[in-house]
């Protein structure tokens, strides 16, 4: 015997372990892929057939299971959770207590599948309570929606662990889709549907069950929109909706609704919001408003209030009585959320579990064949039941014309099965239910009543038969079953009365709040350090250093606007600011930093600050000669980035902002090198934004400053000291050359700073 033993044979390799040599860019587009699309398809698209997402349906039936039935108690909340988490959804508590807290709020869910005891959060965006102290049970919509789970009507998959079942889809006839909507960001692409009036998607699914050929227009007849769970005001034009439904995209504004009240004192008012757009939390709506007002971006709001309690009640304070309460609720729809846009999408899985955008008209028609699919599969369900029970009744009766020898066989044979099968040629099931039968049934009435049975169940099987065999049949049955379901959610019941209004509303027009504000005469001051300040009327330039500034500053700007007025700043390096007259700091004080205000650079310098003249144009002008005209209206920018309006490159600084006095036709150049060009403004381009075009050239260094005035005026100077003489040279003949020339020196008499002020 050998003392050699053989090596025992190497275990197989686990295939989670096996090292796969493939390209990585194919390995991982494949693995995206399949992560994708279970995204997708098990995760944030809803399926048309019951409107539901995967969390959705096994919350649903897992309550179920637990019979939580609206005439049942409740249960806590993290019961169900752990039934989900543990048999059916594999994922983290938070999550599908979250999507349970969602199918519970009133705000969030036009027709709510889960009764909630407890805190379930609120419209002010307050999170719910921990799922140990919440309970809940299922409504009615939710019974509905579920109706026929035991008959047959779907099929059922086992679950993740192969320990349970659980339906593929909820059978039940409510239109879950459209009626509470869904929402969802999947990978690649997303879905976002509004509720509906489950009475209007009734009525238009019963129009294509008798017309499926009806036209897009016929429908949005009866769709007149979304019936969104918090109401409001959809202000959209028809044609509009109709277009966004045809499609399956687009979107739609709402409006809050509002009502002027009179407030108690002589003709004041006050107007009350009543119901918000939906989605928007009502919380941080009211620190939005109460942000412009705080900003005094609308000054015509004096105060907000909220005196919600289970109804919102938001109440605007105006400034005065005067105010036009249309025009303030304008202007708060395009500065806060009481106006926003709701997006449409209509992205749903068909019953091949594809995604598809579809309109809704094509979602109507897939929901009427899965529903009459439902009708056929529980109808062909209940006929397999009568079939089963009709051949046990025919053995009963058999057994009843022929009860002494069923007695004899039974009483005088061990095995009486094969025989009763055999002599009265009964099946299995029959001859089986014939030997448990009890004794006390063996009466002549109980004979009468099985005759009576079969006669009831025969007919019965004849109705059903006809109807799986004639789709017109179930066509009629399908509108019986729809409109039974229409008088529990009409619009005479409190459930099913719809709660957002059409109301045709032109987008809300820009307000010039400057209509608003009362115009004063202010000086407005800026120092060389960059500190501004408004000062209440008008007051004497002629001495600017007496206004008060810090140690070592001075002023740099002065001049006088009103309160009305926007200012116009522009800095070195081509960015211009719009200011508010309105809203400069005092003059109590050396005011506040500029840089405070705006969102400028570090090292950017204000070179130029004026009252914007909407109707007025400026001469731009870089130190390296480039220039161009724009129309102030063009670079006004109430944002605190400001606006780019000059390209510069390498070292170049914005020099020259002047503005173009009414009538001038001619502009001045002159440069560092002290030479002078008289040019047509017309060879000048007007841009709102760029480099501009050379108006001097250069052999050495740039230009010294420009301007604009009227050639028959002549062109002017100050003479220097202190006279406050000017000097105008009215001959201008040997300066006067194309856009682009070098120049020659000026007239005798001008200043050696090279400046024409």
């Amino acid at each position: 015997m050998s003392d050699v033993t053989e090596a025992p044979e190497p275990a197989p390799e686990d295939e989670f372990d096996a090292i796969v040599d493939a390209p990585f860019d194919a390995a991982l587009s494949e693995r995206y892929l399949i992560y994708a699309m279970s995204t997708i398809t098990a995760r944030s698209l809803p399926d048309l057939r019951d409107g539901l997402k995967p969390v959705h349906r096994r919350l649903l039936w897992a309550m179920r299971l637990l019979k939580l039935d609206p005439s049942q108690g409740y249960k806590k909340c993290a019961r169900v959770v752990g039934d989900v988490i543990g048999k059916y959804h594999p994922h983290g508590d938070q999550s599908v207590y979250d999507a349970m807290v969602r199918l519970a709020q009133s705000f969030a869910m036009r027709y709510p599948l889960v009764d909630g005891q407890g805190n379930f959060g609120n419209i002010d965006g307050d999170n719910a309570a921990a799922y140990r102290y919440t309970e809940a049970r299922l409504t009615r919509t939710a019974i509905e929606l579920m109706h026929g789970l035991d008959e047959g009507t779907v099929d059922f998959k086992p679950t993740y662990n192969g320990e349970d079942e659980e339906p593929e889809i909820m059978p039940g006839l409510f239109p879950n889709l459209l009626a509470n909507g869904a929402s969802g960001i999947a990978v690649g692409m997303a879905t976002s549907i509004p509720s509906h009036n489950v009475a209007e998607i009734i009525d238009a699914a019963t129009l294509l069950i008798d017309n499926p050929k009806a036209e897009h227009a016929e429908i949005m007849e009866l769709i007149k929109g979304p019936d969104l769970a918090t109401g409001g005001t959809l202000v959209d034009p028809k044609s509009v909706i109709d277009a966004a439904y045809e499609s399956g995209r687009g979107a739609m504004r709402v409006r809050a609704k509002w009502e002027k009240e009179d407030a108690e004192g002589r003709g004041a008012w006050q107007i009350v919001v009543t119901e918000i757009p939906y989605q928007v939390q009502k919380g941080k709506l009211i620190e939005q408003i109460a942000q412009i007002i705080a900003d005094k971006k609308l000054p015509i709001l004096a105060d907000i209030r909220d005196e919600s309690d289970e109804q919102v009640r938001i109440v605007l304070e105006p400034r005065t009585r005067t105010v036009d309460p249309e025009d303030l609720m304008n202007a708060l729809f395009r500065m806060s959320d009481l106006e926003n846009r709701f997006s449409l999408n209509m992205n749903v899985l068909d019953k091949d579990r594809t995604p598809k955008v579809m309109g809704i008209t094509e979602v109507l028609h897939h929901w009427i064949v899965h529903q009459i699919e439902v009708l056929v599969r529980r109808s062909q369900h209940r006929m397999d039941k009568i079939d089963a029970r009709l051949e046990l009744l025919e053995g009963y009766i058999i057994a009843y014309l022929n009860l002494d020898r069923v007695i004899e066989i039974i009483r005088n044979h061990d095995e009486p099965k094969p025989l009763l099968m055999e002599e009265f040629k009964l099946t299995d099931r029959q001859a089986e239910a014939i030997l448990n039968m009890r004794l006390r049934s063996l009466r002549k009435l109980e004979e009468m009543e099985l005759r009576t049975e079969r006669d009831k169940l025969l007919e019965e099987r004849k109705g059903l038969e006809s109807l799986i065999e004639s789709p017109a049949r179930q066509k009629t049955r399908l509108k019986k079953d729809l409109a039974a379901m229409r008088k529990l959610y009409g619009e005479d019941t409190e459930l099913g009365k719809r709660r957002t209004m059409l109301q045709e509303a032109a987008p809300a027009r820009e307000i010039s709040l400057e209509a608003f504000i009362e115009k004063e005469p202010v000086t407005v001051i800026m120092s060389k350090r960059g500190w501004i300040k408004a000062m209440k009327g008008h007051a004497d330039l002629s001495a600017p250093e007496a206004f008060k500034f810090k140690e070592g500053d001075g002023p740099k700007f002065a001049f006088h606007a009103q309160t009305t007025d926007k200012l116009l700043m522009c800095c070195d390096n081509g960015r211009f600011y719009t200011l508010g007259a309105d809203r400069l700091p005092g003059a109590r004080g050396f005011g506040e930093p500029v840089a405070s205000m705006v969102d400028m650079e570090a090292s950017a310098e204000p070179i130029a600050l004026m009252v914007a003249d909407m109707k007025g144009r400026l001469l731009i002008a870089s130190t390296w000669g480039r220039g161009f005209i724009t129309n102030i209206a063009d670079v006004v920018a109430e944002t605190k980035k400001g606006r780019q309006v000059v390209n510069l490159k390498g070292d170049a600084k914005l020099l020259v902002v002047r503005p173009v006095p009414e009538g001038a036709d001619h502009v001045a150049a002159i440069g560092e090198n002290r030479k002078l060009v008289v040019f047509a403004l017309s060879e000048m381009p007007e841009m709102a934004k760029g480099q501009g075009v050379m108006l001097q050239r250069y052999k050495d260094g740039g230009l010294s400053d420009a301007t604009v005035f009227k050639l028959e005026e002549g062109l002017s100077w100050p003479m220097g000291g202190e006279t406050g003489r000017t000097r105008t040279e009215n001959d201008l003949t040997m300066w006067r050359v194309a856009r682009g020339a070098a120049g020659r020196l000026p007239p005798t008499g001008f200043p050696k700073t090279g400046k024409f002020d």
